[in-house]
Parts: C-alpha cells; structure tokens; sequence
C-alpha cells in the first residue's frame, strides 16, 4: 500500500488482502466492533482482541442512493443500496448492500427483518480492498 496507516487500520486491510474480514472483540463483555477499533462501544474497554467475523448479517432497512449520496467509487458494484444490518455478532452498523435496485427493494421491505445478506471482499479502483455485502441468494 503506498500511504502510510495506523496500525489498526493497517491490521485490517493486510487481512483483507489474505480474505480475512477483521473486527475488534471485547474479552470484557463479547461484544464485537465493525468496522475494528480498539476501544469497546459497549463498555469502554480498551484491550479489545482481533476477531474474524462471520460475515453474515440481517438487513433491518433498505436505502437507495440518490444522485448526491451516491459514490463514483462504487459504479462497479452494479445496482446497490445503503442497509441498516446486524452482523451475527450483534454488531449494529450502515453497509453498502449489492444486489437491490427500486423494485427488489419493493419487494424486500416487506420481508423485513427476515432479509439476509453476506460479506464480500471489493477491490476498489484506487487499488485496495473493502468490504460491501452480497443479498442472499432467494431473497
């Protein structure tokens, strides 16, 4: 990677690039931070661990981006929206959800929040990777 990144940052991207998918676990109380970072949000703990994450999750709200909320980065993705999920960790977090155009999200709110949906490693044009999540097949 040619910028310079902090270590936690720097931790989860070299994962990326081994296929891994990296959060932060509390020994303390359990909880798990995704995106990774070192404090824990539920209890304040500061020696939280490395933890590969399942990568499965449950949608709770569908968002399509609109001309302003959209990112130029993401035209290779194919049709996607912004999702509220629930890792099955517990952890609570705002995804880029590949697979929902208008009408799929149409059909999906409906099924709330029995509606699934998988991590997937992207690489981005500028050269690295991140993390979006995939619809379930049969969705």
């Amino acid at each position: 990677m040619a910028i310079k990144l902090e270590k936690v940052v720097e931790h989860y991207y070299e994962a990326l690039e081994e296929g891994k998918i990296l959060g932060r676990k509390c020994p303390v109380c359990g909880n798990v931070e995704f995106p990774p970072v070192y404090a824990c949000n539920k209890c304040g703990n500061y020696e939280t661990e490395w933890y590969e994450i399942s990568g499965k999750a449950r949608i709770h709200s569908i968002v399509m981006p609109a001309a302003l909320s959209s990112k130029p980065e993401y035209k290779n993705l194919g049709k996607y929206a912004y999702c509220e999920i629930e890792l099955e960790e517990g952890t609570h977090l705002n995804a880029v959800v590949r697979g929902i155009n208008k009408k799929k999200r149409q059909e999906l709110m409906d099924k709330l929040p029995e509606v699934y949906c998988h991590a997937a490693i992207f690489e981005r044009e500028q050269g690295f990777k991140t993390v979006v999540f995939d619809l379930d097949e049969g969705q």
